[in-house]
């Protein structure tokens, strides 16, 4: 377990590198802000197009060498990065970096696999919220790093824990159980891959094209026949790259759904925050604060969300989906609502990203649940993956979509937006969190009722009133 978790946090840690760094990337290279901000776009957009083809390469007998293929271009992108080479090789060393975030769903089901059902439960729980809490890790160790050491001190941190991790689990991790080798779905993953590039370029140089340009709306369209083309490639395909039938099980389009959607207010607000502290006061906002400060205030998200995982999985039957995901949308909703309204001060922000926090830990400890207690054992690895998928999308567009509207708050000849670029922002945050908890009680609280989630809970309630209940059965 020690091992498999320092795995989700080496992900969270290689995905927030960018984050703290955006301003002074952008300062160093003499580019716009906008331009900086593909340092942690890139990093997402591979994320979402490896982590499908490595979980379906993981459901396989190969999964221990598709984790160490992983960590070594961890390594391999954290080396590029690392060179003061200029911004190409800084966003190279970055997309291969973004590789490592296929690691989580191979961690997941290695436990599934490994670990005695009461203990895989525990640890899909915690190995899912890995991801949240090494944002609060990865963004102070950045900024010391950058503050003191220089830029580019980061890279070569991740790069020393990617061969400490790739050492680690060349010695403990199990390989996965004798499965038959499904063959890899080629055209799935181009089509994935085009798709996904084509909808985060579109969102990311909207406002530099022009919202109406013939570029821009022809990539637009392309981004849409392609995911299009997957998904019906996937449904007709005898071995897709993901099984998107396996979405028809209520629990895992909920799953899948608010994961996606709360993915872009989260990384909204991350985004809007590192940018805002760092803000020299003489803009009329902002707190003109260091990396470090920066990197500070995003530990109180981190800490909330792993106590609150920790809570929710106390409570065991008690933490229904229905009850649990409105919650947890509620709770970001109101950090974003604080950033409308209380961020005059540096306390006001650190209780915003608490409040944040306290909502991710609820929806994550949940969401993982009713995925694994959705599909069969040899699937994990690719419904796990899909639901990274939703979730990298969600943090793309996120990230992507708080460059545009700032961007567009800025004025001809102007460095900074206007304050009001901010709370336009966080109204769009809002929104997020606010379609995440309609889907969440529409989806949950009409037709048959979900289980609790089968990582909350150590057994599950009744599928259906008057059903009696009965122990999650092992899956081979």
């Amino acid at each position: 377990m020690p091992v498999l978790v320092s795995l989700g946090m080496l992900v969270a840690v290689v995905s927030s590198l960018g984050a703290p760094l955006i301003p002074t990337i952008a300062a160093e290279d003499h580019v716009a802000v906008s331009t900086a901000q593909w340092a942690l776009t890139v990093t997402m957009l591979v994320g979402a197009i490896a982590t499908p083809v490595m979980g379906r390469l993981g459901d396989g007998p190969y999964r221990k060498n598709v984790i160490l293929t992983g960590l070594a271009v961890v390594l391999a992108g954290s080396l590029l990065a690392a060179l003061p080479l200029g911004l190409t090789c800084l966003l190279v060393g970055r997309a291969l970096q973004g590789v490592g975030m296929g690691l989580v769903p191979l961690a997941i089901a290695t436990a599934r696999d490994a670990l005695p059902p009461e203990r895989a439960r525990s640890a899909v729980a915690t190995l899912s919220l890995t991801t949240a809490a090494g944002i609060g890790l990865g963004y102070p160790i950045t900024g010391l790093f950058a503050q003191y050491l220089g830029m580019y001190a980061g890279f070569w941190f991740a790069a020393a824990t990617a061969a400490a991790a790739l050492t680690a689990t060349v010695i403990v991790v199990p390989a996965a159980p004798k499965r038959p080798t499904v063959p890899m779905d080629f055209p799935g993953a181009l089509l994935l891959a085009g798709g996904m590039a084509a909808l985060l370029v579109t969102l990311a140089e909207g406002e530099r094209w022009g919202w109406g340009s013939a570029p821009l709306l022809a990539l637009a369209v392309a981004a849409v026949v392609l995911l299009a083309g997957w998904v019906l490639h996937s449904m007709h395909s005898t071995h897709p790259l993901v099984r998107v039938r396996l979405i028809k099980d209520r629990g895992v389009l909920v799953a899948n759904l608010t994961t996606m959607v709360g993915g872009v207010g989260t990384y909204l607000l991350i985004a809007l925050v590192t940018r805002y502290v760092q803000t020299p006061e003489s803009a009329g906002y902002g707190f003109g604060s260091s990396i470090v400060v920066t990197g500070l205030l995003l530990v109180p998200f981190s800490a909330a969300s792993l106590v609150t995982g920790r809570l929710v999985r106390m409570l065991g039957a008690a933490a229904t989906p229905a009850r649990m995901l409105p919650l947890g949308c509620l709770l970001s909703l109101a950090g974003l609502v604080c950033f409308l309204f209380a961020r005059s001060s540096l306390w006001g922000i650190g209780t915003m990203m608490a409040l944040a926090g306290l909502g991710v830990g609820v929806t994550f400890a949940v969401t993982p649940g009713l995925i694994v207690g959705g599909v069969p054992a040899q699937e994990t690895g690719s419904a796990m993956s899909f639901n990274q998928v939703m979730k990298y999308i969600g943090y793309s567009t996120g990230s992507a979509l708080s460059a545009v509207i700032l961007q567009a708050a800025t004025g001809p000849g102007a460095a900074l937006p206007s304050n009001d670029g901010y709370r336009t922002a966080g109204l769009a945050g809002c929104a997020a969190f606010a379609i995440t908890g309609t889907l969440a009680v529409v989806l949950t609280r009409t037709g048959t009722r979900l289980r609790p989630s089968v990582v909350a809970a150590g057994h599950v309630a009744p599928v259906a009133t008057g059903e009696r209940a009965r122990p999650e059965p092992s899956r081979p």
